[in-house]
């Protein structure tokens, strides 16, 4: 079976399973991949620790890193591969910064991303795995990131909040929201194909909901 979309990205919260599902989408069906390099930011443990202080340059180098990486990458399409996956979108900068800065950070920070955002190419295909806090959590625990282990609730609801508000507004963009909170698609094969079956399916513009 071949994909139907040329760019999709995967986008959710943090652990509802991304990076899993774009690495096993790749290796199945011969995609280039992308993956968000968040590991090398060391602001980030910085951040979990003390977020007012390090909120502005964790998303100032995360734009600059994220753009840079998406610039290179989303160039002509390699001959060698079907299409291309990412494990985010630009856009998730924008909502957590809005979740993370100040107001008048969040306005200048908004001039960067503006400037940024016009110069990449929109996903064909945008996937939102949407995961509960509880299961969030407990995915965060097991994949054992020593920066993540103190990651509060609040925190995720804030950012998933981001996220919902973002996908209300958009009419420009196809969208695929996916219910994942009774699926492993990591540990079984059928939960995985359920998710395959309704991401290659010919969708129009806007927002689409699957509740599995």
């Amino acid at each position: 079976m071949d994909m139907r979309y040329n760019f999709i990205a995967i986008e959710g919260n943090i652990g509802a399973g991304k990076t899993s599902l774009a690495f096993m989408i790749a290796a199945d069906y011969n995609a280039k991949i992308i993956l968000e390099q968040f590991e090398d930011n060391s602001f980030l443990p910085k951040f979990y620790q003390d977020q007012d202080k390090y909120a502005f340059p964790l998303e100032m180098s995360f734009l600059a890193s994220r753009y840079q990486q998406l610039n290179d990458e989303l160039g002509p399409q390699d001959l060698f591969k079907s299409f291309t996956i990412s494990d985010y979108y630009i856009i998730k900068s924008l909502i957590f910064a809005r979740k993370t800065l100040a107001e008048d950070e969040f306005t200048l920070y908004t001039r960067f991303f503006n400037i940024i955002h016009q110069q990449l190419p929109k996903p064909d295909l945008l996937v939102y795995l949407y995961m509960d806090t509880p299961k969030l959590q407990e995915n965060i625990r097991q994949r054992g990131r020593a920066y993540e282990q103190d990651i509060q609730d609040e925190y995720l609801e804030k950012i998933q909040q981001g996220y919902f508000e973002f996908i209300k507004q958009q009419t420009n963009l196809r969208i695929l929201v996916l219910d994942t909170n009774t699926l492993d698609f990591v540990q079984h094969a059928s939960d995985y194909q359920k998710i395959i079956e309704v991401m290659n399916q010919d969708y129009p513009l806007g927002v689409h909901r699957i509740t599995f």
